[in-house]
């Protein structure tokens, strides 16, 4: 690389210092004493490559509209590829009539919005309430099911549902302008990556459908759009904007994180920037102390305390809405449920007796509720499996019965035995009348622990059915002392093995397939009485005998729900691993990703139906995945240019190559890297948020080497931009049926396999 100039002894370089090693005099522009706010950072201009924009004057208002457009002729580009985003995203939007993809699952969670029906998730609600308010906008009830492939009725309005999620596709475009511009990026530049945004076909595919995925990639472009405005105030510490822009910030943060849990990437970036910048900060002699603190209370407020806030408001109005009985009731605990409008929990019999039909459900993080089937395990003592199992099901009754030996349940006998802490039970599987049993076999999974599983008949048992029942305390009742009775929804109780001493325990291991990757259940030979996971209540409780209990009074607090959602969500997460039994074609690897090794059908792929393959533009790919590796190796050469005192940079412009450079880098960095050591599915989607970081990576090695360069003519620039323009135009009306969807059998399309990978034809 040639070198611009090379400092001479004594003259002052990039860091401040003589290049013969002496102190020499700080140079113009690097916010020195004589010319930086003590509070703040230098104010300099656009395309200088410092730290904020200057001052602009108010203009006057403008007495005609040709004036007006004069005055705001900066916003016309954004505009212009606002109205080409709005065309591509919405062109042949409602063409496949059909349910595509995974619209099968978000499109049935806005119904259940509509329905008012708890659900359950691994996503946090945000986008899912956004899905059924489009669906309110437009007229639709709620009662279609979503199965994947089914056609949409006449009376369904996916077309208006599909238009207004585009819309967050529509607004990475011009924010993709805006942010380049607040890096400093030139015109040719900006161009450069808003037609990247525009015209990437993956990014373009997935806006035009109902799911999440446009919402968090809209929601990643405002953080990253928000932090580089909020850079841009740093010379004007504490004023309106500085703290409009990080409240923003942080607002953005939280709308991100409750559309899906990789929000948190971008929120790693953003707690990068903010260290750094606290840091720096540090480094300030001139600063007081006191505006220091100011600086570290404004960014817990904005940046931690906003997006949590934001983060559970959602949390509480998916509360709100959803307050009817529904599919998801089991995720969450027996006294929430016994609150929604449809669930009878709360008309159940206060007291549990012997002969009571009851399900357990376990009080752990994640529980669910016990659960036996008739087949057996495979291993171990081949006996019938017993498990933990989230969903309402028969299967998931028990009946208390008294102990082998002791007087028998009589049906017929008008008195009622109570439940009480202390009592040994026996506990019957009501579907296969088998005995709820353990012994000296290690359970599957938790080798540590005694397997559980069902045995006997009722006639027909050992003293290893024999349960003890300690009583832990009383939600409403309080602690244990104050306990009589087992009370169903609010009793938190224990069963102890009588021979073992080992404890009943759901932990949210997964059984294998075989056990239809259902909770392990086992008894555990610690006996830790603090171990959530140990805890059980009774949640349906059925009893003839009994009167009903009347419990509405008892309110489920909205913290322990919120937190109890979450965990519950966070373990469904941790379960969506991939299934060595079985073959998934559309998952990927996280190496396969950057260099576009593969593509994703959404739908079927009948010479009859139209088809949709999510694959991205490999000019915008490829070269984004190029860029990012070839700033490493910019990076290093600058590097050791400066330690040879070779000066490459004009005053503050080695800062702002940096700058962006690790807005870039790191941004992608933090998207990208956490898939590698995720043990989850992976789909080439997951890379979408990433892919934005390197298109900002490619956009400013061209701008910094190319576009911006003082060593190239005009002439050049216009064809380098030409060229890469061009490229991307091109690629994207070679490849713009798979998004806009194919019509007729595949092999019509001719040209479409660039790579061998891509399952396109077979």
């Amino acid at each position: 690389m040639e070198a611009r100039r090379r400092a001479a002894p004594g003259t002052a370089t990039n860091d401040g210092w003589a290049a013969d090693g002496s102190e020499g005099p700080v140079p113009t522009g690097y916010g020195g004493d004589d010319e930086k706010d003590v509070y703040g950072k230098a104010r300099v201009g656009y395309g200088t490559g410092r730290l904020g924009p200057p001052r602009q004057r108010a203009q006057p208002p403008p007495e005609s509209f040709a004036e007006f457009i004069q005055q705001n002729v900066e916003h016309v580009p954004p505009i212009l590829y606002t109205l080409l985003s709005i065309w591509t995203r919405c062109y042949k939007i409602g063409l496949a009539n059909v349910v595509v993809w995974d619209e099968a699952h978000f499109g049935k969670f806005g119904s259940h919005y509509l329905k008012r029906e708890f659900y359950f998730d691994v996503h946090p609600p945000l986008g899912k309430m956004l899905v059924g308010l489009a669906g309110l906008l437009a007229g639709y009830d709620g009662h279609f099911e979503f199965k994947s492939g089914d056609i949409y009725p006449d009376n369904i309005p996916y077309v208006t549902m599909r238009v207004m999620l585009a819309m967050f596709g529509i607004g990475m475009v011009p924010l993709a302008w805006y942010t380049a511009r607040e890096l400093h990026m030139s015109r040719r530049a900006c161009h450069l990556v808003t037609l990247m945004v525009l015209l990437d076909v993956a990014w373009l595919c997935i806006s035009r459908f109902i799911l999440l995925d446009s919402m968090l990639l809209f929601f990643t472009f405002t953080t990253v759009f928000g932090l580089t405005k909020f850079h841009n105030q740093q010379y004007q510490s504490f004023s309106p904007e500085w703290w409009f822009w990080l409240a923003g910030t942080g607002l953005s943060i939280g709308a991100v994180c409750s559309v899906k849990w990789v929000g948190l990437f971008v929120t790693a970036l953003v707690g990068f920037y903010t260290i750094e910048d606290l840091w720096n900060k540090f480094g300030d002699l001139h600063m007081p102390i006191r505006v220091y603190a100011r600086h570290w209370v404004a960014r817990i407020i904005c940046l931690i305390v906003v997006p949590i806030l934001f983060y559970m408001a959602s949390f509480k109005i998916h509360f709100l809405i959803l307050n009817h009985s529904g599919p998801g009731d089991a995720q969450m605990s027996s006294l929430f449920q016994a609150n929604l409008e449809g669930n009878d929990f709360a008309l159940n019999p206060l007291e549990v007796g012997y002969g009571s039909k009851v399900t357990l459900k376990n009080m752990g993080w994640g529980g669910g509720l016990l659960h036996s089937h008739v087949q057996t395990f495979p291993v171990g003592s081949n006996q019938q499996q017993v498990t933990c199992y989230h969903y309402k099901d028969e299967n998931n009754q028990w009946t208390v019965l008294p102990a082998w030996g002791e007087t028998p349940y009589d049906p017929n006998a008008d008195d009622v035995d109570f439940l009480k802490d202390g009592d040994v039970v026996r506990l019957q599987h009501v579907p296969t009348k088998r005995n709820l049993h353990s012994h000296v076999v290690p359970a599957p999974v938790t080798s540590l622990n005694h397997e559980v599983s069902c045995y006997g008949n009722e006639t027909m048992g050992d003293v290893n059915d024999h349960w003890i029942v300690q009583v832990v305390d009383d939600l409403h009742r309080g602690k244990k002392e104050h306990v009589g009775r087992i009370h169903s929804l609010t009793t938190r109780m224990r069963f102890r093995h009588k021979v073992l001493g080992c404890y009943l325990r759901a932990a949210n291991a997964i059984l294998p397939q075989w056990g239809f990757k259902q909770v392990e259940v086992s008894c555990d030979k610690e006996d830790n009485p603090n171990d959530d996971h140990t805890y059980w209540n009774v949640e349906s409780h059925i009893n003839p005998k009994l009167p009903i209990g009347e419990m509405k009074q008892y309110r489920s607090p909205f913290l322990r729900d919120f937190w109890h959602l979450n965990v519950a969500m966070m373990t469904s997460n941790n379960a969506l691993v991939p299934d060595p039994d079985k073959e998934d074609i559309l998952a990927s690897k996280p190496l396969d990703w950057p260099w576009l090794h593969y593509g994703l059908r959404m739908c079927g792929w009948g010479d009859s139906q139209v088809k949709y393959y999510l694959l991205g533009n490999p000019v915008v790919w490829w070269g984004g995945t190029a860029s990012l590796i070839a700033s490493v190796g910019v990076l290093a050469v600058y590097l050791l240019r400066m330690q040879r005192r070779y000066n490459d940079f004009e005053p503050g412009e080695w800062e702002q190559f940096l700058y962006v450079g690790k807005i870039a880098f790191l941004g992608w960095v933090f998207q990208y890297l956490p898939f590698m050591i995720m043990g989850r599915v992976t789909y080439i989607h997951h890379y979408l948020p990433a892919l934005w970081f390197s298109v900002l990576m490619a956009g400013h090695l061209i701008d910094h080497f190319v576009f911006s360069s003082k060593r190239l003519s005009e002439r050049t620039k216009q064809i380098v931009f030409g060229i890469c323009a061009g490229a991307v135009i091109g690629t994207f009306w070679w490849f713009r049926g798979l998004a806009f969807g194919v019509e007729g059998p595949i092999g019509d399309q001719k040209g479409l396999l660039w790579r061998k990978t891509w399952n396109i034809y077979d």
